[in-house]
């Protein structure tokens, strides 16, 4: 079994069932498998190992050119007892536009590379073998499809890397009830010590609603109530709660039953404000010192081999001295973030809008949707401290409508946590903190770009782009560094910025000097260093792609951990 972990720790049933390894699969190159309706028989000539794409190594396929139209086949079997209630199919995320037939026909369509999706398959299934089909269309060279970080040419190039087709997170089958809860919004309030519930159910009911806290196996909190409708609000008291923080990541476990149906959640009190130039947590400046993460793995590319790497990537830059990351480009697999959670460990969640041409107003088609699904599946995590939807624009003026509407749309779901609207090179008039991406590589001409902020002389740094007007926020240098160095002796070729160092020692002073211009100014909130790990070409991390140690980590920890001016 591949990624045999349960797959949504957020909500969690008793009741499920992997879908993950051995199913067939076929490559249909002239994009005709509907017109010949594939879904219902088909030569799937090929094998291919779930959740992993086929580009990669894991999947038994390893075919890195351009697949528009992907075609998986699966066969399950379902007993009588799995029909006491709904079975519903859940896809962890499938790039890009995906359909889904089980038994011939239709169970429904899902727009978006990387957000979840499930359909109620209850009525199309019978008892014995049940077959699964799914297409996968992926045009990466579609100007209204955001991609990130996969390479719109043949081969990987510059910061663009291998390309991800169809499946590449966990499927997975869930039996609830007819009744099941189906949305939970989870929102902790530190200050007067109540957490804030909004359960939404799959149909209207009149049904018995009950949410109990514990902490450490104890009850601390519970309420009962009869609900009538899809929806209820409600909360519960946390008195004296033990706050979830970088040092102390304490978790609540939260027991929910809605009629018959049963599922375990947590979440942590744990509160993210602005205060004049600092970013706070629990009302105390807490300086990020962050690194930039964009989650590719040698033989996964965008699919993690297993649970434990998820968490090791966390552990490794903790070990460097980092107390977070921007997750880059990529909306991550839940289970990374369930393991921020539990580790202490800061996130931005962002969108992978490169690939998509916001010149353009139909570009807010492409993602709004789907940006709307990452705010609802990860809003209660206590790890992610601020939202970032836009990275690296370019002309300004035709696109600030939809910064703006996005930005509008992010704060009405989410009031709590800090927007930056694009991060890099411009701004709109909506952007709750300022940021720049700076990778001047010598640490004095780097230092003089933030000099102004303090006293107040001159224009401070901005990126040379239009429509980037500083309204005294919080300032955050949100990609420096990305210092070239060789990852190891497999690797013939490669690239970073700026000249590399001429030995280790260069390499040291140069870290130390750009982190310290950031730390010592008074009005710098965060930090984030390109970056965690080299990806295929792009040396510049801090590990290797195979996660080995290309640094002192001990030595970096010391210059990370020095005591930000913002945190005296």
């Amino acid at each position: 079994m591949m990624r045999p972990e349960y797959p949504r720790p957020s909500l969690v049933r008793e009741k499920w069932r992997n879908l993950n390894g051995e199913w067939d699969f076929l490559i249909d190159n002239g994009c005709s498998g509907k017109e010949r309706r594939f879904y219902e028989n088909a030569d799937f000539n090929m094998k291919i190992n779930v959740p992993f794409a086929p580009e990669t190594k894991l999947s038994g396929i390893e075919n890195t050119d351009f697949m528009k139209s992907v075609w998986y086949k699966k066969t399950f079997s379902l007993s009588k007892t799995d029909f006491s209630g709904r079975i519903i199919l859940h896809f962890g995320a499938v790039d890009y536009l995906a359909e889904v037939w089980i038994n011939g026909i239709s169970a429904g369509t899902h727009k978006g590379g990387y957000t979840p999706f499930s359909f109620d398959i209850t009525s199309l299934c019978k008892e014995g073998a049940n077959t699964v089909v799914v297409n996968a269309f992926d045009d990466t060279k579609d100007p209204f499809q955001p991609s990130g970080k996969q390479s719109q040419q043949y081969a990987n190039f510059g910061c663009l890397y291998t390309r991800t087709t169809g499946i590449w997170q966990t499927v997975w089958l869930e039996f609830v009830p007819d009744v099941y809860l189906k949305k939970l919004k989870l929102t902790p309030d530190v200050d007067n010590e109540k957490l804030y519930i909004l359960a939404t159910f799959n149909k209207e009911c009149k049904e018995t609603f009950s949410a109990e806290a514990l902490l450490n196996g104890k009850s601390v909190a519970f309420t009962e109530y009869k609900v009538s409708g899809k929806s209820t609000e409600t909360y519960l008291d946390i008195k004296n709660p033990s706050l979830w923080s970088l040092d102390s990541p304490v978790l609540y476990d939260l027991k929910l039953k809605i009629g018959s149906d049963e599922a375990l959640a947590y979440f942590g009190m744990r509160k993210v404000a602005l205060n004049g130039y600092a970013i706070e947590i629990n009302n105390k400046p807490v300086f990020q010192r962050l690194v930039l993460d964009q989650g590719f793995y040698p033989d996964g590319v965008y699919t993690a081999p297993t649970d434990d790497d998820l968490k090791n990537d966390i552990i490794l830059s903790k070990k460097a001295g980092f107390n977070g990351a921007r997750l880059h480009m990529k909306i991550f697999e839940p289970r990374l973030i369930y393991w921020a959670d539990k580790l202490g460990y800061l996130l931005w969640g962002e969108y992978p809008n490169w690939g998509l041409d916001t010149d353009r107003p139909a570009a807010l088609l492409g993602m709004l949707s789907e940006w709307v699904e990452e705010l609802e599946r990860d809003y209660n995590s206590p790890a992610i401290v601020g939202w970032c939807p836009f990275n690296e624009l370019g002309s300004a003026h035709r696109m600030a409508d939809i910064l703006e509407t996005v930005y509008d749309v992010t704060k009405a779901i989410d009031p709590f946590r800090p927007v930056i609207d694009t991060s890099g090179y411009i701004h709109s008039k909506k952007t709750d903190i300022y940021d720049v991406h700076d990778y001047e590589q010598d640490p004095v001409k780097f230092a003089e770009h933030y000099e102004t902020l303090v006293n107040g002389n001159g224009e401070r740094f901005k990126n040379p782009k239009e429509m980037s007007q500083y309204a005294d926020q919080p300032f955050f240098v949100s990609e420096f560094g990305g210092t070239w160095w060789k990852c190891d002796d497999t690797e013939s070729s490669g690239w970073g910025y700026g000249k590399a160092p001429e030995n280790v020692e260069e390499f040291y002073s140069r870290y130390e000097g750009l982190v310290d211009a950031l730390l010592s100014n008074p009005k710098m909130c965060a930090f984030c260093y390109t970056q965690l790990t080299d990806v295929m070409q792009e040396c510049n991390g801090i590990y290797s792609f195979w996660r080995k140690a290309k640094f002192d980590t001990e030595r970096i920890c010391a210059i990370n951990s020095k005591k930000a001016a913002i945190e005296k």
